[in-house]
């Protein structure tokens, strides 16, 4: 519905704007420019939607291996006595915990897919030991939250549109992605912990946030003392590295669970290739709606204003380019997608705004989107504390994307 009332407006505002434009200035062109925006953008989304369809194959396809060779159960055992901290409110042993843990693996790995079903079961079996059934318990406000934070591993749909988009090296903002989400899911994970009186001195819980922020800040240190030429260079490989690693960890653990591998990326890759033809009318529709909007000068003008008060202030404006990714983010993915291309497809996918635009996109979750359905699956009304916390979680991660692009990127 959200993105019903979105689609709309970006309309609406569009042709007001222009209509303002031609009373006050004259200005007759803007009519032009939108019906030309129109067409063209159709284009691109149907060019871009064609263009996905074999890298988000492949990548499916190894994704589908990887969860066959039990990275997902994996992941699940190394991060589960985190867990259990977290959620003091659930009985010790209780299913959801097993469910839990599955969906945020899935989630690093990526793996859409599989992360919504087993997270829809996730809240029922939480629901289950829920005392008051129209309003959020702590463990599923937790849930919710970590799951708005959007914690990512490998970004692999953000790799595909930049590769698609002719970035030269795709996979650039691997570790700026990873530091934005860590921070995001980091402040997330913390708000909800005050709020819910959790304590965050216990050993186990100081012992994994501590070695994660560690390491985080670790990586920024060591890339902050780098030369800014050497910057790009290293973190390119170190993030094609990982990927390959990765890739290579996935083929050897399903060969060892004496997995068929080529059957393996044969099924995930024909989800691939549906899920490609699947976006085709989303993203058209998106993009058309965005490029009446951009043309119309809408989007100009509060980018301008926000430029300006930016510069008042005595800071660089570059970023501000990217900011509609990070203002749509927390309300529709689809919208904060399309506006992620539009940045790239304006400004160039290796330019800074097109880069910090992945970062903006890969840095959190849809809140408002995950709270609706996850939470409108079992019938919750109150949802408490959920919502703040969790756009909280996204302003921490928008931040981070914001000063990592300008470490990473400039």
């Amino acid at each position: 519905m959200a993105l019903n009332y979105i689609w709309i407006a970006f309309f609406l505002i569009g042709f007001v704007v222009a209509l303002g434009q031609l009373l006050f200035t004259g200005n007759i062109q803007v009519f032009n420019d939108m019906a030309n925006g129109i067409f063209s953008n159709a284009k691109t989304g149907f060019e871009i939607s064609l263009g996905l369809t074999g890298a988000l194959t492949l990548w499916m396809g190894l994704l589908k291996v990887g969860e066959k060779g039990g990275v997902v159960a994996i992941l699940g055992r190394l991060i589960g006595p985190l867990f259990l901290k977290l959620f003091p409110g659930l009985p010790k042993g209780h299913p959801a915990y097993g469910s839990i843990l599955l969906n945020l693996s899935a989630n690093m790995l990526g793996l859409d897919n599989a992360a919504t079903p087993v997270g829809l079961k996730a809240m029922k079996e939480m629901q289950e030991v829920n005392p008051d059934k129209q309003t959020a318990s702590n463990a599923q406000i937790m849930f919710l939250v970590l799951n708005t934070a959007g914690l990512t591993i490998i970004p692999v749909s953000i790799i595909v549109y930049r590769i698609q988009l002719g970035a030269v090296n795709p996979a650039d903002i691997f570790i700026p992605i990873l530091i934005s989400t860590f921070f995001a899911s980091l402040v997330g994970l913390v708000s909800v912990a005050i709020v819910q009186k959790i304590n965050l001195l216990d050993k186990v819980i100081l012992a994994y946030l501590g070695g994660l922020t560690a390491i985080v800040i670790g990586i920024i240190i060591f890339f902050s003392r780098l030369p800014k030429e050497q910057i790009s260079t290293i973190s390119t490989f170190a993030a094609n590295f990982i990927l390959m690693t990765t890739i290579i960890l996935f083929i050897v653990l399903a060969f060892l669970k004496k997995v068929n591998v080529y059957d393996a990326f044969i099924e995930g890759a024909k989800e691939g290739f549906t899920i490609a033809i699947k976006i085709i009318p989303f993203l058209v529709a998106i993009l058309v709606a965005i490029g009446i909007f951009r043309a119309s000068g809408a989007m100009d003008f509060i980018i301008t204003g926000i430029a300006r008060f930016i510069a008042w202030m005595g800071f660089d404006t570059q970023f501000t380019a990217a900011l509609p990714v990070a203002f749509m983010k927390p309300l529709s993915g689809s919208g904060a997608r399309g506006l992620m291309i539009d940045a790239m497809t304006t400004y160039g996918a290796d330019s800074f705004v097109g880069r910090l635009a992945c970062t903006m996109q890969g840095a959190t979750d849809t809140t408002f989107y995950i709270i609706a359905v996850y939470f409108g699956s079992v019938g919750i009304k109150n949802v408490r504390h959920a919502i703040s916390c969790g756009l909280l979680a996204d302003l921490a991660g928008f931040i981070a994307a914001i000063f990592v692009a300008y470490l990473f990127f400039t």
